[in-house]
């Protein structure tokens, strides 16, 4: 048990709604009577879920409850969740900059946490003497700052702004100077939160390439949120995934993000198409409910270049239907045709003999489309009388990460991805 760095025992993390000091001596008496009297607090026992969604009776909320795991030395966790869901509470609690409502936390060695802009600096100080001040808040000697200094400001990259005051930073400077610091000032468990968001993608992929260094060749534990989750997927092992301030799984990372990605499209499906609905005729036999994408059968939004991925159409039918047919075409963020396909291409019809709800899959085993965000059209046809069903576009269904510095080219001709000898499937829910 001796790698164990942090162990957090039955955390649990009550806030009070409405205005900040109303009505807060009646509360303190009235916890202080049941106190001398051995009852506990009384207010343990009336906090609510922290539901965003739900109003709710009682003014109090748990942000976390009954929070338990275990992170060893070396490890980098992911913390995953929608907003509210009580990660940043976690790692404040983790960073002893707030304190728990009940249970307790062990942490074995320093802590260095980059919770929000500025956290940790002082607006007036220069970033050189902010560098000392917080190598001295995390127990270093002036000697190991000195040392560590010229290695701070490179990866920052703010050498020229090094002796002017902080408040003058930008946002991106303010934040590249502070992971700077927490990361190279040998913490034993370095703590980030959402930050990392601030900075442009060289500086984020430079962060995630430290973090990296910094648990794999010097054995430290690094905790991690993002709603990246690309960077979560190359950065993180395992991790825990907390919703209404609850955990409600963890473990390993390919199996949390497929939970968490489903839980934000089960929400997002509740959403209708109709805002991205060019046609649908009276009385259409088929209509579309729904379409997504999968990585080689993973619900991911942000897919590898050159992958495996799926097209999922839903669509309801109210009678049987004949000789249907499928046509997708994709574009990127500036409008551009990028890709297209139809299913009659590739010997594909919908016979359908019942009414109910089907999916209709289209897998590209191989496709060269670069990296950028990508919108789909997706139409329904009658093929021997040419008629059409129901049609969508401009439907927002996945981004392509560009992991491998490969420059996007935008603008590309009409037929370069003409998807043909694909599979394509037809199954009834």
């Amino acid at each position: 048990m001796s790698d164990i760095v942090i162990k957090a025992e039955n955390i649990s993390k009550q806030y009070r709604l409405g205005n900040v000091g109303l009505g807060t001596l009646s509360h303190d008496l009235n916890r202080w009577w049941h106190d001398i009297r051995g009852k506990g607090n009384p207010y343990l026992k009336i906090g609510e879920e922290n539901d965003r969604n739900v109003k709710g009776e009682s003014e109090y909320v748990w942000a976390l409850r009954d929070i338990n795991f275990e992170v060893k030395q070396g490890e980098v966790l992911g913390i995953i969740g929608r907003n509210g869901a009580g990660k940043s509470t976690l790692l404040k609690i983790l960073s002893r900059t707030t304190t728990p409502t009940t249970g307790q936390i062990k942490i074995k060695g320093r802590v260095a946490s980059l919770l929000e802009v500025g956290t940790g600096f002082h607006p007036e100080l220069t970033g050189r003497e902010n560098i000392f001040l917080n190598g001295t808040i995390l127990g270093m000697t002036k000697k190991e700052i000195k040392r560590k200094f010229d290695e701070i400001v490179d990866f920052a990259g703010v050498e020229r702004y090094i002796d002017t005051p902080v408040k003058r930073y930008s946002s991106g400077m303010y934040v590249r100077l502070a992971f700077g610091v927490a990361a190279h000032l040998e913490p034993e468990i370095l703590i980030v939160d959402e930050v990392l968001a601030v900075g442009d993608s060289e500086f984020q992929k430079k962060a995630i390439g430290k973090m990296k260094d910094v648990s794999g060749k010097n054995g430290r534990t690094v905790l991690f949120v993002s709603h990246n989750m690309t960077a979560i997927r190359q950065l993180c092992r395992c991790g825990i995934l907390l919703e209404n301030g609850l955990i409600v799984s963890e473990g390993d990372i390919p199996i949390l993000l497929k939970k968490y990605l489903q839980s934000n499209r089960s929400e997002e499906e509740l959403q209708p198409l109709d805002n991205y609905r060019n046609y649908s005729i009276k009385d259409s036999p088929i209509s579309i409910d729904r379409v997504y994408v999968l990585e080689s059968d993973n619900l991911i939004p942000e897919l590898s270049m050159n992958c495996e991925l799926t097209i999922i159409t839903r669509v309801k039918t109210t009678k049987p239907i004949k000789y249907g047919s499928v046509t997708f075409r994709l574009t990127n963020s500036e409008d551009v045709n990028v890709g297209m396909a139809f299913s009659w291409d590739d010997d594909f019809y919908l016979n359908v003999q019942e009414a109910g709800t089907y999916e209709i899959h289209f897998k590209i085993s191989n496709h060269t489309l670069t990296p950028g965000k990508y919108f789909i059209q997706v139409g329904l046809n009658q093929t021997d009388k040419t008629i059409a069903w129901d049609g969508i576009s401009n439907y927002p269904i996945f981004t392509i990460e560009n992991k491998n510095d490969v420059v996007a080219y935008l603008h590309r001709p009409w037929g370069v991805n003409h998807f043909v000898g694909n599979e394509w499937k037809l199954c009834k829910l």
